[in-house]
């Protein structure tokens, strides 16, 4: 009796573990080889649909797992920023893909989509502002004056362009993903499909406003 449900779970883990470990592949590649030099020093990539699109399947646990392994393995390969790059990357990726992932986890219907799509988007454009303007001069060797002089012409515009494209990107591909998973019976239909109960939707977009709020106005102060 108990071999048989924990064979069961076990297999699902399993195929939980891949999927995981395919989404991180996929954003690693992603990053590797579909950078596109942008403003100054900045390079889109679109590791981020990716990750957004496997949080929406298993959670923010599982997008965070995501975006920490792909970060380290960019760290130790690709990137030319160190340690604070990674965290840059780290907090870039997290300020866009949580609010969007816990936003659809309890309301998965178009609604959450789009509402956790559209508030990942405006929160990853001002965080990574005050981000920017906090740790860009570290591994830019800059003085923050001269980075600060940055933030409205190059960084504002670089990640409005970077956080739209993904969020509409994610839009359009994260139904045929998930399908295409189920159909390679990696993916159980249950897991897209499952509603985690209700969503007291009111306070948590006004938890959200308040944060934006707060980062509007420390931006503010910096850049008055």
């Amino acid at each position: 009796m108990s071999n048989s449900k924990s064979q069961p779970m076990s297999h699902s883990k399993l195929k939980k573990l891949i999927v995981l470990g395919l989404f991180a592949a996929i954003a690693f590649v992603a990053t590797a080889l579909l950078r596109i030099p942008m403003i100054s020093f900045l390079k889109y990539d679109p590791k981020d649909i990716i990750i957004i699109i496997g949080g929406f399947i298993y959670g923010p646990a599982a997008s965070m797992a995501i975006i920490v392994t792909v970060s380290v393995v960019e760290f130790f390969t690709i990137s030319d920023t160190g340690l604070w790059g990674l965290l840059m990357n780290i907090i870039s990726s997290a300020s866009i893909v949580l609010p969007a992932v816990l936003i659809y986890r309890k309301d998965r219907s178009l609604r959450g989509a789009i509402i956790g799509l559209g508030f990942g988007c405006v929160l990853n454009v001002l965080s990574m502002l005050l981000w920017n303007y906090i740790f860009t001069p570290f591994y830019m060797g800059q003085p923050r004056e001269a980075v600060a002089a940055m933030l409205l012409p190059v960084f504002l515009p670089f990640n409005l362009f970077k956080s739209t494209i993904n969020v509409l990107l994610t839009f359009l591909l994260y139904k045929p993903v998930s399908k295409a998973l189920v159909g390679s019976h990696l993916l159980d239909k249950t897991v897209t499909t499952n509603r985690t109960g209700r969503f007291k939707l009111v306070p948590f977009i006004a938890g959200l406003m308040l944060l934006i709020v707060v980062l509007v106005t420390i931006l503010y102060s910096i850049l008055a």
